[in-house]
């Protein structure tokens, strides 16, 4: 399809605004979901973030990587054990979860970002003491006894501090930091940290102007499956509490939350299979997904 120039002129005029609100500003990026596993998906976004720097934003990618973990561990023959429905991580797995986060996966994205023009750095929450982790457990209650018990996850954490000396000298300086949720306690051990909660974290502790969440969705959705365009976080309070908020959805709103309670200024979920998603939510005047803010 051909693109008119005075077609072209009107987008760039268009994004002039929103390029000179989100100049030298900080936008936090995780990435992850289906869209992750698709190699031209996968370069695409690399293109988006090279343009992203290129307009003067300042942007660090967070990723995920279950499936592909799964699919790394069912090749080397370890069985993951299961509680609630969340993975539990022993000695063994974390290792597997380290080398596939810190190693395979960072270094894809950082070399589709360099493929595409731009200076990406590959480093994990536990470069520089950058995200400090404390272990984390969760309650369920048995079907049968109707009790409720802790459920020992294993080395899954979640942040506990965050310093943000690496990342204060990288960026502004045309280099791209690409960030494996992985990160170490104060006695040593290595933990795996939700991507979400990680990426709300270094959002919030680098008082980030957005921090936009790529899921498989299109957003926060209302009880008749339409998007919800714009919330407030009393108003996402209330969604939980009726129901409309859900599952998955759930800790998303509340890493969102956080974010905000932090001082990140708004926050979007927004859905990473849509072809150029973070510019449209950051750069035209539709946005995507659902934006969230204080």
């Amino acid at each position: 399809m051909t693109v008119l120039p005075q077609d072209q002129a009107r987008i760039l005029v268009e994004a002039l605004p929103h390029m000179q609100q989100y100049d030298e500003e900080i936008v936090v990026v995780k990435y992850g979901g289906h869209a992750m596993g698709d190699e031209g998906a996968a370069k695409s976004f690399a293109r988006d973030i090279v343009l992203m720097e290129q307009t003067a934003i300042n942007p660090v990618v967070v990723h995920g990587g279950g499936p592909q973990i799964g699919d790394m561990l069912k090749r080397l023959g370890i069985k993951s054990e299961f509680a609630d429905g969340l993975r539990i991580t022993d000695k063994a797995t974390v290792e597997i979860v380290e080398m596939v986060l810190a190693g395979s996966i960072n270094k894809q994205i950082v070399g589709f970002i360099n493929a595409a023009g731009g200076r990406a750095i590959g480093l994990s929450g536990k470069d520089g003491n950058m995200v400090t982790a404390r272990k984390i457990t969760r309650t369920m209650v048995d079907p049968g006894s109707n009790i409720e018990k802790v459920i020992d996850l294993g080395f899954v954490g979640e942040p506990e501090k965050v310093d943000t000396t690496v990342l204060t000298q990288i960026l502004g300086r045309e280099l791209i930091p690409v960030l494996a949720p992985v990160a170490t306690s104060a006695d040593g051990a290595t933990y795996n940290v939700n991507a979400d909660t990680f990426a709300g974290a270094i959002a919030g502790a680098l008082k980030a102007k957005r921090l936009l969440l790529l899921t498989d969705v299109p957003g926060v959705l209302d009880k008749g499956k339409q998007l919800i365009k714009e919330l407030s976080v009393d108003d996402a309070r209330r969604l939980i509490a009726d129901g409309t908020i859900s599952g998955g959805m759930i800790p998303k709103v509340e890493t969102c939350m956080y974010a905000l309670e932090a001082g990140v200024e708004a926050v979007a979920i927004l859905d990473g299979r849509q072809e150029h998603a973070v510019l449209i939510e950051l750069l035209t005047d539709a946005g995507a997904g659902t934006l969230m803010h204080r």
